[in-house]
Order: C-alpha cells, then sequence, then structure tokens
C-alpha cells in the first residue's frame, strides 16, 4: 500500500527548487512503502498508446521495408564514414520509422500489443513526436504530428515557414496521463526518462542517414506549445493534454541556427487541424502533482542560446573503441528489446563490458549524443556481477572530473576508488569495493530479480542540488540525460548479444543509503541492467505494418 504523503507541492515561483525537491523526496520509493499509486490496475482498460487527430489531413508515408539503410552500427561512430542523405519526405520517413515507429508486435493468449524502436517505461509510451517543415521536397511547409500505428503525418498546421534552406525541426511532448494511469506520482520522472529515451531514438536514427542533432532547449515551454499547437483548446476539447517538452534541429550539416522568430508568430496566428482522440474514457484516479511539477519545472521564458563555439564545462572523452562487427545499424535499432528475465550463468565479455561504458561518456555529436549536449550531470555506479575478468563488487564510472570529486566527497569515505587495471587508461573506471553484489542489486531495485540475475546494473547520480538551483527546468534535464545513457546502454547491450532493460523502480533512500549519501548533491535518478535475456517463447511475434506493405520502398 501506498505510503503518507507530503502536504500539496507550493506554487511559489521563489521556492521552484523547493517544488522540485519536494516531489522528488514525495514521490521515492522507500522499503517500507511505495510512493502513492493507483491500489489495483484494469488492463482491459488501459490508455489508448496511439494518439491521433481526428480530421487532419494525412500523409502516408513509405515503409523502410527492404531499403534499409545500409550504413553500419560501428560506422556510426566514424565522423564522415556515413554519406549524408537528402532531407526530403522519404528519408523524413525513414527517420521516424526508426526513432518512433513500431518495431514489432507481440501476441500471447488474445492479447496484442506493439513494440516501438523507443524504448518506454511499462511500454506505456507518453511521448508524442511533431515535425516542422520548411522548405522540404515532398512536403508542405507546417507542423505535423507522427502517427506510429499507421506511420504518416497529421497535417496540425499548413504554414509558411520562410527559409532558404531545408529545415527539420523535430518537438517532443508528454501525455503524462498515460504513466499515471499505471505509476501515479511517480509517473513524471518516467515520462521524461521517456523524453531521453526519444533523443537517444532520434540521435541513432538520424546517425544512420548521416545526419545529426542539435537541441534548442533554451526556448520556454509556451513557445514550444505555441509552435507544435499544444495550446490549441479547441484541438484538445475533451482529450488529455500533452506537455510541452524540448525541440531539436534534424541536419546533415553542424551550423548552429535558431528557429526564426516569425515562425512562431505563424503559428500562433494560423489554424490547427484535427482534434485530439481521448485515451482513456473512464479514467481511474487522479494525481494533480503531475501536473504541478510539470509546470513548476517548465522553462518559464525563451532565453538567448548558447553562441556556437562556447566552451563546455565537462570533460569530452576521446573514444577508445567502436562497437564490435558492423551489423546494419536499421537492423539492430528494430531488433532492440527491453528484456524481462536474465539467465545468471553467462559471463559478459570484458571487451564488451569496457565498449558498453565507453559508449556512454560524453562526446558532442556522436550518438546519442546531440551536437550541443549538456554538460555531463550524471554519473554510473556499476553492481558487476558476471563480466569476463572482472572481480564481482561496485564500481564508479564518473564522466566528468568534476563529477568524479563530488562522488568522492558524498559517497562513503571507505570505497576504495582503486582505477581498474584492465580498463583502458581513458575509461575513468574505479573499483570501490570487492563484494557480491547480487542481493543488493536486487533489493534495491524493488527485490527485481533481473537486477541480480544481470551481468550487471547501473545505478545513475545526477548532480541534483547544483543542477536544480541552476535552473529548476533542469531536473527535466536530469531524467533526460538518464534516459539517453539508458538508450546507449540499450543499443550496445544489442549489439553485443545481450540485452538490457531500464528501471524506475528502485528504493531511493536505501541506494542512497548503500552508497553512504547523506543529503541530496546527488540523487539516484534511473537504474539499468544488461544481461543474457530468457526469451518466452509462448509470446509470437508478428510483424509491425504487414498491414502497410504495400507502402515499402
Amino acid at each position: 500500500m501506498p505510503g503518507p504523503v507530503s502536504g500539496p507541492i507550493s506554487d511559489s515561483v521563489s521556492e521552484q527548487a523547493g517544488i522540485a525537491r519536494d516531489y522528488h523526496r514525495r514521490t521515492s520509493h522507500r522499503l517500507e512503502a511505495y510512493a502513492r499509486g493507483p491500489e489495483a490496475l484494469d488492463w482491459s482498460g488501459q490508455p489508448d498508446p496511439f494518439r491521433h487527430f481526428d480530421g487532419a489531413p494525412q500523409i502516408k508515408l513509405p515503409l523502410i521495408g527492404a531499403a534499409v539503410p545500409q550504413a553500419g552500427f560501428a560506422d556510426l561512430f566514424s565522423p564522415g564514414t556515413v554519406e549524408p542523405r537528402a532531407l526530403n519526405l522519404k528519408n523524413i520517413a525513414a527517420l521516424l520509422e526508426l526513432a518512433l515507429g513500431i518495431s514489432a508486435w507481440k501476441s500471447y493468449m488474445g492479447d496484442r500489443w506493439a513494440l516501438r524502436c523507443n524504448p518506454s517505461s511499462g511500454n506505456l509510451h507518453p511521448t508524442e513526436g511533431y515535425v516542422v517543415c520548411a522548405a522540404i521536397p515532398g512536403v508542405s511547409d507546417g507542423v505535423y504530428h507522427y502517427r506510429p500505428d499507421e506511420h504518416l503525418l497529421e497535417q496540425r498546421a499548413a504554414t509558411g515557414l520562410a527559409s532558404e534552406h531545408p529545415r527539420l525541426i523535430v518537438g517532443l511532448s508528454s501525455i503524462l496521463w498515460r504513466e499515471g494511469w499505471k505509476y501515479g506520482e511517480r509517473a513524471f520522472r518516467y515520462c521524461q526518462l521517456d523524453i531521453g529515451h526519444a533523443v537517444g531514438a532520434f540521435s541513432y536514427a538520424a546517425a544512420a542517414l548521416g545526419w545529426r542533432i542539435r537541441m534548442l532547449d533554451h526556448h520556454g515551454g509556451a513557445d514550444i506549445a505555441a509552435l507544435l499547437g499544444l495550446g490549441d483548446a479547441a484541438s484538445f476539447t475533451g482529450a488529455e493534454p500533452e506537455v510541452a517538452e524540448l525541440l531539436f534541429e534534424v541536419s546533415a550539416d553542424a551550423d548552429a541556427r535558431d528557429i526564426p522568430t516569425e515562425w512562431f508568430a505563424k503559428t500562433i496566428a494560423g489554424k490547427w487541424t484535427g482534434k485530439a482522440n481521448r485515451l482513456d474514457p473512464e479514467p481511474y484516479g487522479d494525481w494533480p502533482v503531475l501536473a504541478e511539477i510539470a509546470a513548476a519545472t517548465a522553462r518559464c521564458v525563451s532565453i538567448p542560446p548558447t553562441p556556437p563555439g562556447s566552451p563546455q564545462a565537462s570533460d569530452c572523452f576521446a573514444q577508445v573503441s567502436i562497437p564490435a562487427g558492423n551489423i546494419p545499424a536499421a537492423s539492430l535499432i528494430r531488433q532492440r528489446r527491453s528484456a524481462q528475465h536474465f539467465d545468471p550463468r553467462p559471463l559478459l565479455p570484458l571487451q564488451a563490458f569496457m565498449r558498453l561504458l565507453d559508449a556512454v561518456l560524453p562526446r558532442p555529436g556522436t550518438p546519442p549524443w546531440p551536437l550541443n549536449m549538456d554538460p555531463a550531470r550524471t554519473h554510473l555506479v556499476l553492481f558487476v556481477n558476471r563480466v569476463e575478468g572482472l572481480r564481482q563488487g561496485l564500481y564508479a564510472l564518473p564522466r566528468s572530473a568534476a563529477g568524479r570529486n563530488l562522488m568522492q566527497q558524498e559517497m562513503r569515505p571507505t570505497f576504495a576508488w582503486q582505477k581498474e587495471e584492465s580498463a583502458p587508461q581513458e575509461l575513468p573506471l574505479y573499483m570501490l569495493v570487492h563484494a557480491d553484489c547480487r542481493n543488493a542489486a536486487r533489493t534495491l531495485s524493488c527485490h527485481q530479480a533481473i537486477a541480480g540475475d544481470a551481468s550487471f546494473a547501473v545505478a545513475m547520480l545526477g548532480e541534483f542540488d547544483a543542477t536544480i538551483d541552476g535552473d529548476v527546468s533542469n531536473y527535466r534535464r536530469l531524467f533526460v540525460e538518464a534516459g539517453l545513457i539508458g538508450q546507449s546502454l540499450y543499443l550496445e547491450a544489442e549489439n553485443a548479444g545481450f540485452r538490457g532493460t531500464g528501471i524506475g523502480c528502485y528504493f531511493d533512500p536505501a541506494v542512497h543509503d548503500t552508497l553512504g549519501i547523506d543529503g541530496t548533491a546527488l540523487q539516484s535518478m534511473y537504474h539499468f541492467t544488461v544481461g543474457m535475456p530468457l526469451v518466452d517463447e509462448r509470446i509470437q511475434t508478428l510483424p509491425a505494418y504487414a498491414h502497410l506493405k504495400d507502402r515499402n520502398l
């Protein structure tokens, strides 16, 4: 049963950082009580996983089919290897299919559900994708919603957007109720993690087409909502609202350009088409704290973008490895799954383990990282259970020098902090303590066997106080960064012949106690595991778009 809950979150602007702290504290799972959520679930009443806008003009998109982009997964990490494709409707269709599209259908005892290229907590998919197109061959200027179940674009606004060059802006939003239906008050955390996974999914998909992504996250929430039509009341009458999250540009060049101011004016004055479908006609429960924390952590106003070439306040690590083999990136993206159970016997090869860790280090422009990525604020603690040639124990992977200093300052003083000799010199992997951590990993992850049976489990620690004290909207960005790390682990594990799964359920205070963390300078934001999957052969796998075969390229 849920434990006691604190009083309502304050809406005072002067206490915004306190709002995030209060929400984070009250939604922490504890050994003695879980965060407040629904007492029961009726799976037959699960919210519709697909949003659509009835009455909006549609553009049916071609499917990749047999014309899979041939860029190898290893090629994505070698600049200049993948020749950029033209920015046109056909290639935008491939981008959307590989980033947000359906990868397969699963069927078991009469139930049928979709898997997507972008993972989601509980497979609930609160993330919605939009594209803003200007001067792109094959598609009229305007704002479009991507509908993954039918692989099509719904035109929300036909607006002339002046541009000398083709431009593609991607916008992401969250439908909080999709997660709130199952997870209650903790759902906002999961929505933000899903945004991080989606950004990562776009980064890998773009790289497979020779493109990169650049964040446009200096724009305020109201401006993002205006550009995407999320604030048009008539479009959402009777339907669950969407929360504006972020914008980024997909492009083959590295030039930094902002969204012209007149684009916002034109979309505000434009006519929006289509009416959003209601996802849950009979909602059970009410979690007002979700809307409150969303409002409190939205960037209030747009700020000037960071000038190109500005120094980053974070380390950028030299790449020490590339993925083994060179499986087509598109194939790897579409075969990614979240493991449900692990075989507790196989050992993860040491070289594969080191590659997994190398891939999560910050390298702007190398997927999943945007060209203008934020400074690294999230660092890893690893529960190593079964890695070939590596002793069991607790290890640390700080993703910046400042992060290492903070971890050493805030974590248990008896930790050894011994540089791991088997790791490449450039890889900042430190042994903290040698011990069998399987029971600890399992217990801390809400008693889930998958954490103890994994080759290794991860707790991602965010620089909490310093991040949200600077700007409370950065509370969202801590989760987004963690989701990006998780997306890297997903694909790298798949490439190594293993499998990953994100874990959003863990006992926050117990994790901190185990690591000796007293205070909120560091907070656990996300857990993840990698291991050898045990696949349930009773579940049937069906093609993603069998009903749309006539659209194959």
